[in-house]
């Protein structure tokens, strides 16, 4: 008897050991992950600032000038969301693999550029890395969406969203939801996991394309102000 009380015994501080582990895990995954990555996401939106603002000043005349071909991994745009907070501003790398969207927001590989005719598909996580889409549940038809690049703002509109499976990939076509049709719109399509600790569904908001406003111009009054109201 006593063997099996000490073995028991061992037993439950064993347990009791890995549900510690467990937690401390869990803490880590859900904060220290987040420190982190907005660590490096300010820093990354920071050097971006910088590199916009240095950049000839006969650049960025024309907002439709984009580059044809962003390298995989590269940071290139900065996404704003007035309904996520003032001070809120995330960098938009090319690629959406897992190290990628550790750093920031993750562009689909093969959809459009900003500004561009077609879908400027972006990822981004709602835990985690700095969780920059935590929040995507609250957007509202007629907010606002900027995405600076180097040579341009440009604003999209919220128009709706949806929450699908995984799978289903149509979201991000050029003409979202409509594969082989041909695109004559500006689209900005962000996806993220759903429900909140989950990734069994995506959560998928759909913007269209304002208005573009070349950098020497800058951006209208108001535009980055928080939207009023739910």
């Amino acid at each position: 008897m006593k063997a099996v009380r000490w073995t028991l015994g061992i037993g439950g501080d064993l347990f009791v050991t890995a549900g510690l582990l467990l937690l401390l895990f869990v803490g880590w995954q859900l904060w220290w992950t987040d420190v982190t990555a907005n660590r490096v996401q300010d820093n990354t939106v920071s050097t971006l600032t910088r590199d916009f603002a240095s950049a000839p000043k006969g650049s960025g005349t024309a907002a439709t000038e984009m580059p044809s071909k962003v390298p995989f991994g590269k940071a290139f745009a900065i996404v704003r969301v007035p309904r996520f907070g003032a001070d809120y501003a995330r960098p938009v790398l090319e690629g959406t693999s897992r190290d990628i969207l550790m750093d920031g927001v993750g562009h689909y590989t093969g959809t459009a550029l900003p500004g561009a005719v077609g879908n400027f598909a972006i990822a981004g996580h709602r835990t985690t890395y700095g969780r920059p889409f935590h929040d995507i549940d609250t957007l509202r038809p007629g907010d606002r969406v900027v995405v600076e690049t180097r040579t341009a703002f440009h604003v999209y509109v919220v128009k709706r969203h949806v929450i699908v499976d995984p799978t289903d990939v149509d979201v991000i076509a050029p003409v979202p939801e409509q594969p082989g049709k041909q695109p004559t719109q500006r689209w900005l399509t962000m996806t993220a996991c759903h429900p909140k600790y989950s990734a069994a569904q995506r959560y998928v908001v759909f913007a269209e394309l304002e208005k573009s406003y070349p950098r020497a111009k800058g951006l209208p009054a108001g535009t980055l102000a928080a939207p009023k109201g739910r």
